[in-house]
């Protein structure tokens, strides 16, 4: 027989064998349940925490990286409105309206004694669009240009390429007495050649020019500008040979400065190509990292979902008695 005290009034009992086994047995299982209790308390309150920071963590940097993403996104997208912005598309105006309203912006201040008209003198079986000509304020004529306006909506179904439109123009000019020619184009709009600036086409026709829209203005006032000096050396030539001087050295600088001019429009078209290359390649570089940034994001992503499967049983896996201790008690789901 076995003694055994109640811990409650402190009283003592005589038990058989198999009953103090039993009691023992019970008092056995709820401590091991206890303890596993415990053990899976403490195990699952540590891992949560440690997945809840992992979680924390990680959330954080996919968002730093998404801010990121977008910020690039953004710089790409002003990159791209800058180059739309150089580049040759307009919207809700005809390509003539527009150039005749950029030009009547600015008559009154830059241009006072100019006259921009359309050309209505169909006399020599043909006429451009416009004619500019701009005099001093004794009246003698400074510069004078014919314009031709070409985009799409103006020409049929077929393609047409601007150099198409390069012999009507010269006779145009030729004809109407201009000093210049220049065709304001929307044709060939990837043509980077033409995309480039102010285009001088000298080999192919005499004091010809070929722009898009927004250099409209830039090529009348650069030739006008041009022609004003160039005026002014003549003034001062005709002068000197009503002196019966020599005029060589005048001459000689004249001729300097018709090469230094075509050289300064060379050297604006280079710059200009220069400034798309840039943007090009800086679009290109924020490209290439915002795919390297998407990538990262998609790791940070993967390690997150990892964590979000991370439970006991994974933990367990290469525990094997711990593993069946919880699968015991059925802990492990």
């Amino acid at each position: 027989m076995n003694e055994i005290k109640c811990p409650g009034c402190g009283e003592k009992f005589k038990i058989d064998d198999s009953s103090y086994l039993k009691i023992l047995e019970q008092v056995h299982n709820q401590e091991f349940e206890k303890q596993v209790k415990l053990l899976e308390e403490n195990s699952q309150g540590k891992l949560q925490t440690k997945i809840d920071e992992f979680k924390k963590d990680h959330e954080k940097e996919i968002e730093n990286l998404q801010e990121d993403i977008k910020l690039r996104d953004t710089t790409i997208e002003r990159l791209h409105s800058l180059k739309a912005q150089l580049s040759t598309k307009m919207v809700g105006e005809t390509l003539e309206q527009h150039c005749e309203i950029e030009f009547n912006k600015l008559r009154s201040t830059a241009f006072p004694n100019a006259y921009f008209e359309k050309d209505t003198d169909s006399s020599t079986g043909s006429q451009g669009d416009y004619i500019f000509r701009d005099s001093d304020q004794n009246g003698t004529e400074i510069v004078s240009i014919m314009f031709e306006m070409k985009n799409e909506s103006n020409t049929n179904s077929t393609k047409k390429k601007n150099e198409d439109f390069f012999k009507e123009l010269d006779k145009d000019r030729t004809e109407k007495n201009c000093e210049y020619a220049v065709l304001v184009t929307l044709l060939e709009a990837d043509n980077e050649y033409y995309n480039s600036g102010i285009v001088d086409v000298f080999h192919k026709y005499p004091k010809m020019y070929v722009v898009r829209p927004q250099f409209f203005i830039p090529i009348i006032t650069l030739l006008r500008n041009a022609s004003t000096k160039a005026l002014e050396v003549k003034n001062q030539l005709a002068v000197i040979r009503e002196k019966n001087v020599d005029v060589t050295k005048f001459e000689e600088a004249l001729e300097n400065f018709r090469t230094g001019f075509d050289k300064n429009v060379a050297t604006a078209k280079n710059k200009y190509q220069d400034a798309i290359d840039q943007i090009d390649k800086s679009i290109k570089n924020l490209e290439n990292t915002k795919r390297a940034l998407e990538s990262s994001e998609r790791q940070f992503r993967l390690a997150n979902d990892k964590a979000q499967d991370l439970t006991i049983k994974r933990l367990t896996k290469d525990s094997p008695s711990l593993a069946e201790e919880f699968d015991q008690k059925k802990f492990i789901k």
